[in-house]
């Protein structure tokens, strides 16, 4: 039996970029599991931890040898093997040759394809201890770094330079080197609190030893849940709530290795600025986390995480406020001049700024939104005065000096500043509307002026980059197209926009100056959209063949689409639904063996049969009880109707020969299948549902 042991790594350095710490730990446990699976080492967990100045594995129960296997080289046939004297062939002796072997350690191999020579032999299996570091360094070069960086006097490459190396399978240390750094029995404590070495006699004792000596929480996710609790408490025992942001408490949490948290404070009369201003100052430029208090308002306070437990907290924390106070004048600054220049001012400025080469500037995509915005307005009852003015404001906020410091509250800054040009609360809103959703799963724009703003601008962007055939190609898109698309079909649907798609895309095509090329990627931006339309629908869990009875019957506009995929999902379910579905490839197949266009005129003094009779008359029935509710778009009730004819279905088919030699007969019988699979195409093509 295989002997286990529990393998540590850990690659210290100097200090790693946050944002990239968690990822390059799940990788490089992921990959290190790869490699051991490929050199049939087993093992039974594996687990990564992350810290600023370190990452590392614990894997448990590793194999410390590979097992032997058996291996067998196929020689000569053994019609080539011997000659007529029974001795082995030239060819015979150079293959016992190549395996080091004498011809009379060969052996004969038959199968149904034949006979010959082989040689079976045990390879053994390599000592673990001698395929690691191979396998570290060989992952370490590969890992996905946007940036690598050189040290020393070597070529040696690595995202910050490496200080220190260990490496344990069981108690005993692989003496080796991983790029360039010898790898040692020690890891290192805290910079600050610990900065020695700490001897590490095995993988058991690392998280300890690390956390009791060192100051340092080296799990990730148990530093990250101390922070929480942390900030959580401090502001909870200052009446307030921590408003955590997922993103800055993952950056905090790669930012410290022994997270002492604290609270600090700010002149009140900083909280007459925007919260969104706030917060942003708080998050983005100082890493701190804001406090609310019950109302969802801020209070003059900040929480910081420090990574040093300090003898005196007090001038850390007069440190973290004096630091702070800067940065939030410059924010009144901002706010000031801005407000004092207006919103409206900044239009002009947009023909200095150039939106891509080939489709001109700010400005000139600000006059075809307006173009296609007016267009959607006289289909929605919204006031084209309104619509002219939001399409010449949409872009100006971005040339303020806060947007200019704070890209992330575009949008938002033009909510604030057109409120205090006087505009009114729909106008505003739709400004900050403009960009949701920002990504997957963000809120939509609640206005209706700024749902159709949202998505004059995502159109306008799809028709434009399409034009100068810069559309999206495999895992590129760099313009964010798929995003826009996902968003603007989302828009439509969840938000009920009753808009046709190529309608749309054909005005939003006339307003550029290069119609010809503009109109040409009309369809290939329909098609575009279409799939992500598909991938909507898959992530929102309707199968695909669902998504495809509907996208058979060519309906341009999303929301009647959605309304069609819902009914048809839930006519699935539907214990007819199986039959219907086969009689209707039937149907569908027996349709397309006609000789000529089948006529959908059912001809009363052809129907012979019982069964055709009794359909011929179902169907006069149903299309009365059906278009209404295809008119409607009560496409679940009118599918649900169709399921009653099942059993006529059935039966015709049972009784009835369509393709019969009576050439009227069978002409008329075909026109009864034609006109029921119209009416089921009214709502979708379920010939097409799988089981």
């Amino acid at each position: 039996m295989v002997k286990k042991q529990d393998l540590l790594i850990e690659i210290g350095t100097e200090e790693l970029p946050p944002k990239s710490l968690k990822n390059l730990a799940a990788i490089f446990r992921e990959q290190m599991c790869l490699a051991l699976k490929d050199e049939e080492l087993d093992f039974s967990d594996a687990n990564w931890y992350a810290t600023p100045r370190r990452l590392s594995l614990i894997i448990k129960d590793v194999d410390t040898t590979q097992k032997d296997k058996k291996s067998q080289r196929k020689g000569p046939s053994l019609s080539a093997a011997f000659d007529k004297n029974k001795k082995p062939t030239q060819a015979t002796l150079g293959f016992a040759r190549s395996c080091n072997v004498g011809v009379e350690k060969l052996e004969k191999f038959e199968n149904e394809k034949g006979a010959w020579l082989v040689f079976n032999t045990i390879l053994k299996g390599k000592k673990t201890d001698k395929l690691i570091p191979k396998l570290v360094e060989t992952i370490l070069e590969r890992l996905p770094i946007a940036k690598r960086m050189r040290w020393g006097n070597h070529n040696i490459e690595f995202v910050r330079p490496i200080k220190w190396t260990l490496i344990l399978l069981g108690n005993k240390p692989l003496n080796c080197k991983i790029l360039g750094i010898e790898s040692g029995t020690c890891s290192y404590g805290h910079r600050y609190h610990y900065p020695d070495a700490l001897e590490i006699k095995k993988p058991s004792e690392y998280i300890d030893t690390l956390k009791n000596k060192g100051y340092v929480i080296v799990d990730y996710d148990e530093r990250l849940s101390l922070i929480k609790t942390q900030i959580s408490k401090i502001a909870k025992s200052n009446k307030g709530n921590v408003i955590i942001d997922s993103e800055l408490l993952d950056e905090v949490t790669s930012l410290v290795e022994w997270p002492v948290s604290f609270l600090g404070n700010f002149e009140q009369e900083f909280l007459k600025l925007p919260k969104e201003v706030l917060i942003a100052t708080m998050q983005d430029n100082q890493k701190y986390f804001p406090v609310a208090n019950d109302k969802g308002e801020l209070m003059p306070l900040f929480i910081c995480v420090s990574n040093i437990e300090s003898s005196d907290l007090e001038s850390v924390k007069r440190g973290n406020e004096r630091v702070i106070r800067p940065r939030l004048n410059d924010a009144v600054f901002f706010w000031e001049w801005d407000l004092k220049y207006g919103l409206k001012n900044h239009h002009k400025s947009l023909s200095d700024v150039v939106y891509q080469k080939d489709l001109g500037t700010l400005h000139d995509k600000s006059e075809r939104i307006s173009e296609t915005l007016i267009s959607i307005a006289k289909k929605m009852n919204i006031d084209t005065g309104s619509a002219k003015t939001v399409a010449k404001l949409c872009f100006c906020d971005l040339l303020t000096k806060m947007v200019s410091e704070f890209p992330n509250l575009q949008g938002t800054m033009g909510y604030y500043y057109a409120k205090a040009d006087g505009e009114n609360d729909d106008l505003a809103l739709a400004l900050e509307e403009l960009y949701q959703p920002r990504f997957a799963g963000d809120k939509l724009p609640k206005t209706l002026l700024g749902q159709c703003l949202s998505i004059s601008e995502k159109i306008d962007s799809l028709i434009g980059i399409f034009s100068i055939g810069k559309a999206p190609t495999g895992d590129k898109d760099p313009f964010a197209l798929r995003r826009s698309a996902i968003g603007l079909l989302r828009i439509i649907i969840e938000c009920k926009i009753d808009i046709d798609l190529k309608d749309l895309l054909s005005t939003a095509a006339s307003n550029f100056t290069n119609k010809n090329q503009t109109s040409n990627c009309i369809n290939d931006v329909y098609t575009f959209l279409m799939e992500r339309l598909r991938y909507y629908y898959r992530d929102e869990g309707f199968g695909a063949d669902v998504f495809e009875s509907v996208l058979a019957v060519n309906t341009n506009k999303p929301l009647d689409f959605h309304h069609r995929i819902v009914a048809v999902a839930e006519f699935k379910k539907l214990d007819e639904a199986k039959s219907l579905a086969a009689a209707n490839k039937r149907i569908i197949n027996l349709l397309k063996k006609s000789e000529k266009s089948t006529s959908v005129k059912i001809k009363d003094s052809l129907l012979v049969e019982k069964s055709e009779i009794k359909l011929a008359s179902k169907l006069v029935d149903y299309k009365k009880i059906i278009t209404p509710l295809i008119d409607n778009r009560n496409y679940k009730s009118a599918l649900t109707e169709l399921a009653g004819l099942k059993k006529d279905i059935d039966n015709f088919f049972d009784n009835v020969m369509v393709m019969c030699d009576e050439a009227e007969l069978k002409k008329n019988r075909l026109a009864i299948l034609n006109n029921l699979n119209s009416l089921f195409l009214q709502t979708a093509d379920i010939s097409k549902l799988q089981d």
